[in-house]
């Protein structure tokens, strides 16, 4: 394996931007993406952005169909650094927790879970129900990590764009990445973290200010 490789799973959450610009983020640090699309998440999608499918599928290296559980994806002898939901619905949530996987997500999860690879869930779900926060700590017992995209105000975000790409950010240090998009606390520079924001931010925050639940 001479690129590292990272699996990205997008459910039907609202949120779908944060699939996209998770690929865009990755392709500049040169990983080698494996995306997902869940049937939801194209209803999402469609509701939230102005993308067609093949436009996201361009943004990564490999696509593999969500009801292809015959992808090299869903093996275990499949190295990479893991897997990053997002978003990542209740329904996703619970088919991972459970173990009852009835497509490639939940499958390529299951399998980063028992290989004990890091596996990241952007939870987008709120209030909670009891059955949602057992499922998260279910997980969480297994190893996977929530991590829910909650803003961080300390930033002082100006647009939504920044705040998809802090979340983002702090996500792939879990993975030991550096993207450039996380404002560190105690550390300075917000204006320079602000230039290194790339695409258009009107056009992505267009995007990313809908909010519909589909799971």
């Amino acid at each position: 394996m001479n690129r590292q490789r990272l699996v990205v799973g997008i459910s039907g959450a609202s949120g779908f931007i944060y699939g996209v610009r998770l690929l865009e983020l990755l392709a500049r640090l040169d990983i080698e993406t494996h995306l997902v699309i869940s049937r939801a998440a194209l209803l999402t999608m469609a509701h939230e952005t102005d993308y067609k499918l093949a436009d996201v599928i361009a943004l990564a290296s490999h696509y593999h169909r969500a009801d292809d559980v015959a992808a090299g994806i869903a093996s275990g002898s499949f190295r990479c650094l893991g897997m990053v939901v997002a978003p990542c619905s209740m329904r996703t949530l619970a088919e991972i927790a459970t173990g009852t996987s009835a497509g490639l997500i939940g499958r390529a999860a299951d399998v980063t879970l028992k290989e004990r690879r890091t596996l990241v869930l952007m939870a987008r779900e709120t209030p909670l129900t009891l059955a949602h926060l057992r499922n998260m700590t279910a997980v969480t017992e297994m190893g996977g990590i929530i991590a829910p995209p909650v803003p961080a105000f300390y930033a002082r975000p100006q647009s939504l764009a920044q705040m998809v790409d802090h979340s983002l950010g702090r996500v792939l240090d879990l993975f030991g990445l550096d993207a450039g998009t996380a404002l560190r606390w105690g550390e300075p520079d917000l204006q320079s973290l602000k230039k290194k924001t790339c695409g258009s931010e009107p056009a992505r925050d267009e995007a990313a200010t809908a909010s519909i639940g589909i799971d």
